[in-house]
């Protein structure tokens, strides 16, 4: 198959790799009006018109927004009619989520100044989350545990999860995700109007204070246009995976990490760099070989010939300032020693250390959250955590003593500025 090929030595790499990694979120004037107009209807007719798109759009036909809540016993019904092996590993992977999370969680914390004054910040939990989850044959339990989890660690007092069910299709193992995750509530809705029930609130669906979870471009669109109502994690580019690898690990093994990614969709992006051109050659032969034997082959086949690529590099430094400039979701530092090149990595969603370490572990069952940046936003962003559940006040408590001093300070600065109010409101409380 024709794959890009990329060699660092070239006049024009850089220019030729800035054009392979462009990608643009942008959603054209029909999905905006559209959306536009949902969240239009949803603000002004709530349950009345959720029920309404529910049912053209998810060919639905129920009469009220009772039908579309799904009760918290068949959640762990759900749980209770998997077979064993299969409960067992989504609770083990949840265990091993929730562990890792406990970690991350941020306390409040504070010390006092000689003069008595206090300073610190407050840690506290969001209220309420909204959590989506796509739903029918592309259903996700992964990303239940992923987002529902951190919120549970964080201390969310209720966490409310949107899932459409279109034709009545109901996904058990996210039912049973959601009542492992001890998820509050679940509406069998979806789309830009589940985005704007959550964000709005409907006579049934309570407004929250932040939405979480991937979707399609018409929910990515909504959580734009919602965003400042309520807060967002982020607006999520298609799948990555750059694979760095010195030319020791088998071929194959690295030919089905790049199909992992590029079996996600068209738009995924699955990259190797390596300075060892045999090696590049030969893992495009696995790819050739292995292919056929997808059952997702025709995605594969596009995503990699669309946007993937294969780059030769000088050797394993140029590999990662490569792998800086990509500042890819996914990055597998498949190299003897992948602990030394761990400091030189800037910019990353997460580091799959070593041969053993396939992405697929991370995307399930390792720990760290799945929820990562992507077209290079791991430049300035980072994975989902417990402290995106979290938010911080600060804390000023001022003694007598203290107040006279910085009261002085205060005024000097203010009055350099040209706020009277502000000085003289400092300078009132200086013996």
């Amino acid at each position: 198959m024709n794959i890009t090929r990329l060699d660092t030595t070239a006049d024009d790499f850089w220019p030729q790799l800035e054009k392979l990694l462009a990608w643009e979120s942008v959603s054209d004037d029909a999905v905006n009006d559209t959306v536009k107009e949902i969240i239009q209807a949803i603000r002004e007719r709530g349950d009345r018109a959720l029920v309404e798109y529910t049912n053209r759009f998810d060919r639905m036909q129920v009469a009220s927004m009772a039908e579309l809540q799904i009760a918290t016993d068949r959640l762990q019904a759900a749980l209770d009619g998997l077979p064993a092996q299969q409960r067992e590993a989504l609770e083990l992977a949840a265990e091993r989520v929730r562990r890792y999370h406990q970690r991350q969680r941020q306390e409040s914390w504070s010390y006092r100044e000689a003069d008595g004054t206090l300073l610190g910040q407050q840690v506290t939990a969001l209220d309420r989350v909204g959590l989506y989850v796509p739903g029918g044959k592309a259903a996700y339990p992964s990303s239940v545990l992923m987002n529902a989890i951190p919120a549970k660690v964080a201390g969310v007092e209720e966490l409310i999860m949107v899932v459409p069910t279109p034709g009545g299709e109901v996904n058990e193992l996210v039912l049973a995700a959601a009542a492992v995750c001890e998820v509050d509530r679940v509406f069998a809705v979806g789309g830009a109007q589940a985005v704007a029930a959550l964000a709005y609130g409907t006579e049934t669906v309570p407004p929250v204070d932040k939405i979480v979870g991937p979707g399609n471009i018409f929910v990515a669109t909504a959580k734009r246009h919602v965003y400042g109502t309520v807060g967002i994690d982020m607006i999520a580019g298609p799948s990555e995976i750059l694979v760095v690898c010195d030319g020791q690990t088998d071929p194959d093994w690295i030919a089905m990490d790049l199909f992992s990614q590029a079996e996600h969709d068209e738009d995924a992006q699955s990259i190797l760099v390596s300075p060892d051109a045999d090696f590049i050659a030969r893992v495009a032969e696995s790819i050739e070989r292995l292919l056929p034997e997808m059952n997702r082959a025709e995605i594969i086949r596009k995503s990699l010939g669309d946007r993937g690529a294969l780059i030769q590099v000088r050797d394993l430094d140029e590999a990662v300032e490569v792998a800086n400039f990509i500042a890819p979701e996914h990055l597998e530092l498949s190299v003897a020693d992948p602990e030394a090149l761990v400091p030189s990595i800037r910019h990353a969603g997460a580091i799959f250390m070593g041969r053993y370490t396939a992405e697929a572990l991370g995307d399930y069952c390792a720990g760290p959250n799945h929820v990562l940046p992507t077209s290079r936003t791991a430049r300035f962003s980072s994975p989902l955590g417990v402290y995106d559940f979290q938010k911080r006040s600060s804390l000023i408590y001022c003694s007598a003593d203290g107040a006279a001093e910085l009261g002085k300070v205060a005024s000097t600065l203010a009055r350099g500025e040209g706020l009277e109010a502000h000085a003289r409101s400092a300078e009132y409380r200086i013996k």
